[in-house]
């Protein structure tokens, strides 16, 4: 299959383990399993989102035509036919508009002149529901990869971009526009509004053994709108959100949280209750359990400094970047982990091969 980045990357909603007890006061953070999937239709995990109680799940480019609804128990109640042909879906989110939007924006070989955002009702597709909507985009400096869509309550789509070294670039609509004015079916411009690097850690973990990729492959917004998330294959970083919105909020400090050596770990959503969900591809072993990280939302904390009463909306301004050497972290310190491009370039090409 290919990199493995499916989409299922995520969003809001219900009352999703309602039943899950709050982790005890001071102690140490960490996932647990909420429930492992049976259906090989998720094997190609790269995308999730949560609404009204339920979890909807994507694969990636060529298990992407369909969205998964899932129980508490991670059973599959029904699929969802997605009502656009997309080309590589990595990415869910749900909208302020109450629908689901899919991140049509994996690129591995840098080639598409735009990336897309699709959106679909939830529950009613298939039976008598809409057609879908298709906003495509382009990058202002070129093809990018890009795995994770953060959402928020103004309905801006905030795009960042994988990068297995270096900054990932923040992207925007241009104007700021939101999903109800973007152009259908485009291409609108997009504009680069800032960058994230994440620098190497020792947790373990990955698609490639004993190389940590410190690159973003998912991200989500949490129901209120406090606290944003991103992912690599190995940690979390949460940052909490100011006035500034989700662009300033990724220029602070995030709070790190190792995951527990998922093989191919892309997706994550938070729930309703401030939960944090996270998924990964079976990387053609055993399908791997979605975990839980009870009380996500309350470990990022509050904003640590001022921020903007507008978000940027123009060029990435001089050192806005935030480095994961400078999060908060829990657990495991942060290592002066050096990637050689030349190993991480053999240990890519091989895994490039399986993926269209």
């Amino acid at each position: 299959m290919r990199w493995r980045e499916r989409v299922v990357a995520g969003a809001s909603a219900g009352a999703l383990l309602a039943g899950l007890a709050a982790a005890p006061a001071g102690a140490t953070p960490a996932f647990e399993e909420l429930c492992t999937p049976t259906d090989p239709g998720l094997a190609e995990l790269s995308g999730l989102a949560v609404a009204d109680g339920l979890i909807y799940a994507i694969g990636d480019s060529g298990n992407d035509d369909k969205v998964a609804e899932l129980d508490a128990q991670c059973a599959v109640q029904q699929w969802l036919p997605v009502p656009i042909d997309p080309r590589d879906v990595e990415d869910l989110a749900v909208g302020p508009d109450g629908r689901l939007w899919l991140a049509d924006l994996g690129d591995n070989g840098r080639q598409r002149e735009t990336v897309a955002l699709i959106g679909m009702a939830l529950g009613g597709l298939g039976l008598g529901g809409e057609d879908g909507t298709l906003h495509r985009l382009t990058y202002p400096d070129g093809p990018h990869d890009g795995e994770a869509l953060l959402l928020g309550a103004d309905g801006v789509p905030v795009i960042v971009t994988k990068e297995i070294l270096g900054s990932a670039g923040v992207y925007i609509p241009a104007d700021s526009a939101g999903l109800s004015t973007l152009a259908e079916p485009g291409p609108g411009p997009l504009v680069k509004v800032g960058s994230v690097k994440i620098n190497p850690t020792d947790t373990p973990g990955g698609p490639i053994a004993g190389v940590n990729l410190p690159a973003i492959t998912g991200g989500a917004v949490s129901a209120a709108g406090e606290v944003v998330a991103l992912r690599t294959y190995t940690d979390l970083y949460l940052y909490p959100v100011g006035a500034g919105g989700i662009v300033e909020a990724l220029r602070g400090e995030p709070v790190r949280v190792p995951l527990p050596g998922q093989v191919q770990g892309e997706a994550i959503a938070f729930t309703a209750d401030g939960d944090l969900l996270a998924g990964s591809e079976s990387a053609g072993g055993p399908l791997p359990p979605i975990l839980v990280l009870r009380g996500a939302v309350d470990l990022a904390g509050t904003a640590a400094t001022p921020v903007a009463a507008e978000p940027p909306a123009g060029p990435i301004a001089a050192g806005a970047e935030t480095t994961g050497a400078s999060a908060r972290s829990w657990g495991i310190g942060v290592a002066a982990a050096v990637v050689l491009g030349s190993v991480v370039a053999v240990g890519l090409l091989g895994i490039s091969r399986r993926r269209r």
